[in-house]
């Protein structure tokens, strides 16, 4: 069915699978695997859920069966501590996350990678396990050992992938920025961990225009001394020109035939991800093999519906936990397909041309660019040919009920709407899509199952139909083992369980449907707090954004931090408009009419441009610092934000 995007409501049936499309997906085989193997059996999704959040020990050692997860030393339970912090999961095992994505070694496409200027590369199964044997034996003859850790500056390339998997076999713990990241930034996230091997590329391009990062590369190295060597990506520059001296050219790196892998403990750290750094030093999050391999196969098997014969795409770099999602594609034997640039260069269309011509399954983007998409007036299914694509994901920031409505309209009628919500913290979503159940527009079709997702009110309440603190109140197997450099575990403490003694608050403000559908409203230290009536901002820029003259917006409220109660709103706008009197009565007239009279702004400004991290969110909190008095070095770090000169606006406002 189709619904217009200008007229869609919140809650409006959208899609519903056939029973044919139900019938053969990958939740609905497990469902009857569960039966056969004398297990429950559930009617439907909810009913499957509470099961598998009430019988953690059950419902995770079907995944590790279902999934045919292998392992040299089986695990004595599936979980033991089951408390938060401090759950243990796996213990006893042995196993290894890059042996499970190169399960498969033949001829099958492993991955398909596309830059912005249309070059193009195809790896097949055998030849990603080859590379990585090569790479992995040039790090065990650099003497990296397991528990070494080993960064890597590059952009989203095929190299990325082969450089974290030869990593995690020799057992070594990953972690990765995106190249756009400047120096400082970089060191304030690898200085952390003291990694022993950095891979970095000279420059990479973005959206037309050739970026040098020989300095940052340089900088870099200078800054951390636990350097043992470096190995030169190639981005603009041959190796022989020597444009990083010293470096290890990746393609002269000495190797090995043989792939080995490492067999560590369920808990041995795979990968090191950082909170956003907007402020202060960003948090250094540990995961583990088994965590992981066990949360990113139920997510990506049962929810996203991924498997053998699937082309996986998420628009991401590799300074995003997307990217890390991505490659898990590999797990369940799907193509992943790699993009590096600017996903509106030369145009909006480029990711579309990229589905089609690469075959393109599963679409995952942000809600930002669907929502730019929309804007632009695109219609993705008359530039590009979409018959093979089955899901789009959205992630990033909340899909307002237009943006689900435009890729039914717009996109392809039949297609999953997969809005998720997770983060970083987990390296999941808690809220996810499922291919049983009919898509909702605004909503997040389910909870994920395994993972106890609850609303609490302010007194530590589970309510359903009401806006609440989204907790975890049993724990997931990919929660933080630790951040590093917190022995005590005292800042893991404060971050997710000083509110709520034993449970996962993780920041955000969700609503639990009656049907168990989610929606999620915004970050809830973030959230608009006017009169003791809490809202969610995404609400209010589906409101403001509606509006033709504006094309985006950023909403702070001042007073929900016990100072002065006032409300700001800062809007872009389109080119020509002017905020004058008439459209700011527009906007007040707007918010007090869909929203209420207590959202109604005190103060609305115009900018040239909302600042945005890296990954596209706008920075609400720091701002919010800035309003307050801070500096802006003290609200932001600049190099984490995809345009820092535009905090220069907001200095001064104050008071």
């Amino acid at each position: 069915m189709t619904l217009s995007s200008r007229v869609a409501a919140q809650g409006d049936l959208l899609f519903e699978p056939s029973d044919e499309r139900a019938y053969r997906s990958r939740m609905a085989s497990y469902m009857r695997w569960l039966v056969q193997q004398g297990g429950p059996c559930h009617d439907d999704y909810d009913a499957l859920w509470r099961w598998s959040v009430t019988d953690l020990e059950g419902f995770w050692r079907s995944i590790w069966d279902h999934l045919e997860v292998s392992a040299s030393r089986q695990p004595e339970r599936m979980l033991s501590q089951a408390r938060m912090p401090g759950a243990t999961w796996l213990p006893g095992a042995r196993l290894n996350y890059a042996e499970h994505a190169l399960r498969r070694r033949d001829d099958a496409l492993a991955l398909i990678a596309r830059s912005e200027d249309g070059r193009e590369s195809r790896w097949t199964r055998a030849q990603l396990a080859a590379e990585v044997a090569r790479v992995a034996g040039a790090l065990r003859a650099l003497g990296v050992v397991p528990g070494d850790r080993v960064a890597a500056y590059l952009p989203n390339v095929p190299e990325a992938i082969v450089a974290f998997l030869a990593s995690a076999s020799v057992g070594a713990t990953w972690s990765s920025c995106s190249p756009d990241f400047g120096s400082p930034s970089v060191l304030d996230r690898f200085r952390q961990i003291e990694p022993v091997v950095l891979f970095a590329v000279d420059g990479h391009r973005y959206a037309g225009k050739e970026h040098d990062r020989r300095a940052e590369v340089a900088a870099i190295r200078e800054g951390l001394p636990s350097l043992r060597a470096t190995i030169h990506v190639e981005g603009l520059r041959p190796p022989a020109e020597q444009p990083l001296p010293g470096a290890l050219p990746w393609m002269a790196l000495p190797g090995t035939a043989s792939l080995e892998f490492e067999q560590v403990a369920a808990d041995h750290p795979l990968w090191i991800l950082y909170s956003s750094g907007t402020t202060g030093l960003p948090k250094a999050i540990v995961q583990g093999h088994g965590g992981i391999l066990l949360e990113h196969l139920k997510a990506l098997a049962l929810h996203c519906d991924l498997g053998d014969g699937d082309r996986f795409f998420w628009f991401t770099t590799t300074g995003w936990m997307m990217w890390n999602f991505l490659v898990s594609g590999l797990l369940v034997g799907s193509t992943i397909l790699l993009y590096d640039g600017s996903p509106a260069y030369p145009d909006l269309s480029a990711l579309w041309r990229f589905a089609d011509e690469s075959r393109m399954t599963y679409f995952g983007t942000s809600a930002p660019y669907l929502m730019a998409c929309r804007k632009a007036e695109l219609v993705p299914r008359r530039v590009a040919d979409l018959a093979a694509l089955r899901s789009v994901g959205s992630t990033g920031a909340p899909l307002p009920p237009e943006g689900f409505a435009f890729v039914y309209e717009s996109v392809k009628d039949d297609v999953l709407l997969g809005s998720i919500s997770g983060g970083t913290d987990a390296c999941t979503a808690f809220v996810l899509s499922c291919p049983l159940l009919p898509v909702h527009a605004g909503e997040i079709q389910c909870r994920g199952l395994g993972a106890k997702v609850e609303a609490f009110d302010e007194q530590g309440n589970s309510v359903v139909g009401k806006v609440g603190e989204l907790v975890l109140t049993e724990p997931l197997p990919s929660m933080p083992l630790r951040f590093w450099n917190d022995p005590s575990g005292q800042r893991l403490h404060d971050a997710y369980f000083a509110q709520f003694e034993g449970v996962w608050r993780h920041g955000d403000w969700i609503e639990i449907t009656p049907r168990g559908s989610c929606i999620i409203t915004g970050r809830s230290d973030s959230t608009l707090n006017r009169g003791g009536v809490r809202m969610g901002t995404s609400e209010l820029y589906r409101v403001v954004e509606a509006i033709p003259e504006i094309a985006d917006s950023l909403a702070v409220d001042t007073g929900a931090l016990g100072h002065e109660d006032r409300l700001w709103l800062f809007v872009v706008l389109r080119s020509g408009a002017e905020l004058d009197d008439a459209l700011v009565r527009r906007v007040r007239a707007s918010l007090r009419e869909q929203l209420s009279p207590r959202h109604v702004p005190d103060e609305i400004r115009a900018v040239a441009e909302i600042p945005r991290t890296l990954n596209g969110k706008k920075l609400e909190v720091p701002i919010k610092k800035i309003l307050l008095g801070a500096s802006i070095a003290e609200a932001a770090n600049p190099d984490t934000l995809a345009n820092p000169k535009a905090l220069d606006a907001f200095a001064g406002l104050s008071g």
